[in-house]
């Protein structure tokens, strides 16, 4: 009995195979932080292919279905923590949720595979070229219909991987690329295409021997940085009782690191409107500069027209030769929201159902796609809030020759001990990979760390401590290709590879 009669799907049952294709999809997301089994990811995608081969599109699909079901249902099972602790919601309706959500974000491969076997089923050529380009497809219209939602994007597997060497070139979508092209190829030798071995064996190789600080020149230049942790419980953080005794806490944390060059408290460490705390704010700015130190945090900050919006707030009265004032330019808003949680679509029919959609300050105006860089302690540094720094084209759009410093803040005591805030650390490591930039990480309880320029995490604080991470960071200069050119010669290849497969499949 030969390889190809023993690895055969043709005799199994579509109910075998969409249970097939879920298992793999469940396996894949051990590829991602916190477990970084990164191999799982291509061999899941290889059976993904191998299973649909040779089936109807509409068969195929399923398949596509069931395998995005089984990775989203379990690589974001912590959603699940916020809403059946904060969202109100019974155990039976939480768990719905999460399944619809997995649901909609499976019909992204669903689609992939529907294309690839309706238009490019006639050799394993064409599924071996075309298949890179609609997964790629397929994930960028995922970050960008209905808000977003890059989560789990194929590339993330490899921030311990070795394929990371590639990010500053390709960026995290491009590695995915060339994971799901890898994949293509293990499915092809599956069924006896020995051809596609060499191909293989060369993008195996292709990482090895790539410079990750090819790019870059340290200035000898550092930043004495204080990043605090605050612990707040989530129950607590929006009791107005517990205000004064938030920034007391923040500022006996910050109080022996006055002499650091920055001080960072992570997003909305002022739980309240910036004009109900305005006076605070004054003279925790002359207290800090007095020390010769420069403090930036996150607080809810209200426009002339009385808009609400997340924000970043420096006080270093160094930069205006002026006292602080609600005015003042040196801020940051939040422009990609979290919707329900930072904003309600459809709000006035969602709100009165159930808590859920009624969460605190969850009725944000949005900030401009591109503003100014921070200036703080005489560097330039490019924000991001929490959700922002998952979306790559938005953080290299404040990036330029001038910024210094990446800066991301963060409250993910919403997913309690979840794996959740652990890919959200290794999607910022990802960030200051593409970019070059050293990465400062502030949250309400972890992961609160910074990253180098090389995406390695430096220095951090283990989670669930109220503390201070006091360290130096080095500064860089230079700029990656994938800076300077960002993803759109991916789209430029993804459609060739695309129309390469298409047109050979047609020919034969």
């Amino acid at each position: 009995m030969n390889l190809q009669a023993l690895t055969s799907t043709a005799g199994l049952r579509p109910a075998v195979l969409y249970l097939l294709a879920a298992i793999s999809g469940a396996l894949s997301h051990l590829a991602f932080a916190p477990y970084d089994l990164w191999p799982l990811l291509p061999l899941a995608l290889a059976a993904l292919l191998h299973l649909s081969q040779q089936q109807s599109a509409k068969v195929a699909a399923l398949a596509g279905l069931s395998f995005g079901f089984g990775q989203f249902i379990f690589g974001l099972r912590w959603v699940h923590v916020s809403i059946a602790e904060f969202g109100g919601l019974p155990l039976a309706a939480s768990v719905g949720l999460i399944a619809l959500l997995a649901l909609y974000l499976a019909c992204y491969p669903a689609l992939t595979l529907y294309l690839l076997n309706r238009y490019c089923g006639g050799s394993w050529l064409a599924r071996v070229l075309a298949f890179p380009g609609l997964w790629l497809v397929a994930e960028v219209l995922r970050g960008k219909l209905f808000t977003g939602f890059p989560w789990l994007w194929s590339g993330y597997s490899q921030v311990q991987g070795p394929f990371a060497s590639l990010v500053p070139i390709i960026g995290v979508l491009g590695v995915g690329l060339l994971l799901s092209l890898i994949a293509a190829c293990l499915a092809a030798l599956l069924q006896q295409r020995w051809r596609y071995a060499l191909p293989l064996l060369a993008l195996l190789a292709l990482p090895y021997g790539v410079d990750k600080q090819a790019w870059l020149t340290p200035t000898g230049k550092q930043l004495d940085v204080a990043l605090v942790q605050g612990n707040i419980p989530q129950s607590m953080k929006w009791n107005q009782e517990q205000l004064w005794p938030t920034l007391v806490k923040y500022q006996e944390l910050s109080l022996p690191h006055l002499d650091a060059d920055l001080i960072v408290w992570p997003e909305a460490a002022v739980p309240a409107p910036e004009t109900m705390v305005s006076r605070f704010l004054e003279q925790l700015e002359q207290g800090v500069n007095a020390e010769g130190s420069s403090l930036i945090t996150g607080i809810i900050s209200m426009d002339e027209q009385r808009q609400f919006y997340n924000s970043l707030l420096v006080l270093d009265q160094a930069n205006r030769q002026l006292p602080y004032s609600p005015l003042d330019s040196n801020r940051y808003h939040k422009h990609q929201l979290l919707p329900i949680g930072e904003f309600v679509p459809l709000e006035s029919l969602l709100r009165p159902i159930a808590p859920l959609f009624n969460l605190p300050m969850s009725s944000f105006a949005r900030g401009d796609a591109v503003q100014p860089n921070l200036t703080a302690a005489g560097v330039n540094i490019a924000p991001a809030i929490c959700y922002e720094i998952a979306f790559p084209e938005l953080v290299r759009g404040a990036v330029d020759e001038r910024t210094d410093v990446l800066l991301t803040v963060s409250n993910d005591a919403w997913f309690g001990a979840s794996i959740g805030p652990l890919q959200h650390m290794a999607i910022a490591q990802m960030r200051a990979l593409e970019l070059g930039k050293p990465l400062l990480r502030v949250t309400n309880n972890g992961v609160t760390a910074v990253v180098d320029p090389f995406g390695q995490i430096s220095d951090r604080l283990p989670q669930f401590i109220d503390a201070t991470l006091r360290t130096q960071v080095p500064l860089y200069q230079g700029q990656t290709p994938f800076a300077q050119f960002g993803q759109w010669p991916l789209y430029l290849l993804a459609l060739l590879l695309i129309i390469s497969g298409m047109a050979i499949s047609h020919r034969r």
